[in-house]
């Protein structure tokens, strides 16, 4: 096999290790024959504490010697934060699991479903939300599903993920409703470190977790971490509380969110819109208790509809808004399996850009006081965006990063002059964002329409108590030549006994 390295050379993929500091140290040089890089996450009894990128090439060795550096660090050190902390099962929540899917990535599903076995908690159920608008015959679901301990279907043909996230929240038994989706791979500690935080934590109502990429195997996964940082824009390795920094403030001026670690220092701090920093639908708990009454997500928000994204920001918003608390859990680690070619990577970003702006759209609809706190948050943003847009348009990642343009002709498996890391990325995902971006608002009206046109219909279609009805097919001819659409019309008809003694 030809050396992955060198100017003008195709792609050379990374590794995605987790590696223990309880074991030796791994020999990275093993994966040099196929991969570029590795990615290799630390991690010190189950909680991950850094994450390092590592050249596996002959150029590499101050990265391999820095890798071991920080793994000695990590192992040796006293004063880093504790691993998870131990709570006996039975004071840990029960959990109800909920996986929308369309049933599109039967082999993706089932390995999520293996994975959340492994985590050998008790009181655990896992909910299947089917999605698909009809069921094909035979359907393979449900054997699929039937094939692990306490998971069923739920059927939701109500189209978009929040759709079925919501079916998923009205069926859910469990004390916490946990989500995630059919292309997500859950690490063996995932669900007790949701549990154990929700059960240490009693007064935060929802927790995230870290996701990381299953693999980074081709340009576009890269591309998809270097652009858009993966789930998160800067990847967090320790335990935090998310919570508004004025929450007693007016809506103008309560619009700022702050991280705080456990000894309540400020570590973080952002635009509550930008809540895409505290975590991602695919890894995220709510509190039952606190998703009853209204839908928990728009059901005009998110894939599945016009809108294509944001129903999971918008929950987050909207707990944090209403003076909620949130925790992130490093240890609460799953697997996301990114994008893994070009097309349908630019698809993904517009879709991002739409789904943000039209997330806005919804949350200033459901609750106008969100108007003031974005009017407030509004004039930085556009500058931000501004000078994100004018470097990313080059293909280069803001914030000092390193990396280099890809050019627009070029073929995305070519990643030359000096960039075999997949380091740049094409601006075409910045102008394919901006237009999502524009259109987003535009799409959420066109989704809370199709909202309105489809529960007109099921009223119509709803049969009315102590009726009965009748359908009749009138055929009409247009002439000798082709006839026209035949009419059914539904008749619904009162029993005559219930007319009885009536004038």
């Amino acid at each position: 096999m030809s050396s992955p390295r060198g100017p003008g050379s195709r792609f050379a993929a990374t590794r995605v290790l987790v590696v223990d500091t309880e074991l030796p140290a791994p020999r990275l040089s093993q994966h040099a024959d196929r991969y570029g890089h590795a990615w290799v996450v630390i991690r010190r009894a189950d909680r991950p504490r850094s994450l390092v990128e590592v050249d596996l090439g002959p150029d590499g060795v101050a990265s391999r010697d820095h890798f071991a550096t920080v793994f000695d660090r990590i192992r040796t050190a006293d004063d880093l934060i504790g691993g998870i902390p131990v709570v006996a099962d039975e004071l840990l929540p029960s959990l109800s699991v909920v996986i929308p899917t369309m049933a599109e990535r039967l082999a993706a599903l089932e390995a999520c479903l293996a994975s959340i076995h492994t985590s050998g908690l008790p009181w655990v159920e896992i909910l299947v939300v089917d999605n698909r608008p009809t069921v094909p015959v035979p359907d393979p679901l449900p054997g699929l599903v039937g094939q692990f301990r306490d998971a069923r279907v739920v059927r939701q043909s109500h189209p978009g993920i929040a759709a079925a996230r919501n079916a998923g929240v009205a069926a859910a038994t469990g004390d916490v409703v946990v989500f995630t989706d059919d292309d997500v791979q859950a690490d063996p500690v995932w669900l007790r470190a949701m549990a154990g935080r929700f059960a240490l934590h009693p007064e935060e109502t929802a927790v995230t977790g870290l996701v990381l990429p299953s693999e980074l195997e081709t340009p576009a996964q890269m591309w998809f971490e270097r652009y858009y940082g993966g789930f998160a824009a800067e990847r967090a390795f320790e335990p935090l509380t998310y919570r508004l920094a004025r929450p007693d403030a007016s809506a103008w001026r309560r619009s700022t969110v702050v991280g705080q670690d456990s000894d309540g220092r400020v570590v973080r701090r952002f635009a509550i819109y930008g809540a895409g920093a505290c975590g991602a639908g695919c890894n995220m708990a709510f509190r039952r208790a606190a998703l009853r009454g209204r839908s928990p997500f728009d059901t005009a928000l998110g894939t599945g509809t016009p809108a294509q994204g944001g129903e999971d920001l918008a929950a987050i918003i909207g707990l944090l808004w209403n003076g909620g608390l949130l925790g992130f859990e490093p240890a609460a680690l799953v697997y996301h399996q990114h994008r893994r070619d070009y097309p349908a990577l630019r698809r993904q970003m517009r879709a991002y850009g739409a789904g943000f702006t039209a997330m806005l759209t919804g949350l200033i609809a459901r609750d106008p006081t969100h108007a003031l706190g974005v009017g407030a948050q509004l004039p930085r943003a556009l500058g931000r965006l501004a000078t994100s847009t004018a470097v990313r348009l080059r293909g280069v990642r803001p914030a000092g990063d390193d990396h280099v343009a890809v050019p627009e002709d070029r073929d995305p498996h070519e990643i030359g002059d000096g960039d075999e890391s997949g380091r740049g990325y094409p601006a075409a995902l910045t102008r394919d964002e901006l237009g999502g971006l524009i259109s987003g608002p535009v799409l959420y009206g066109r989704s809370r329409w199709a909202e309105r046109v489809r529960r007109q219909r099921s009223v119509l279609q709803a049969p009315v108590p102590g009726t009965t009805t009748a359908s009749v097919v009138l055929r009409r001819d247009r002439g000798p030549t082709a006839p026209r659409p035949p009419i059914q019309l539904t008749i619904a008809t009162e029993p005559a006994a219930s007319r009885r003694g009536q004038p």
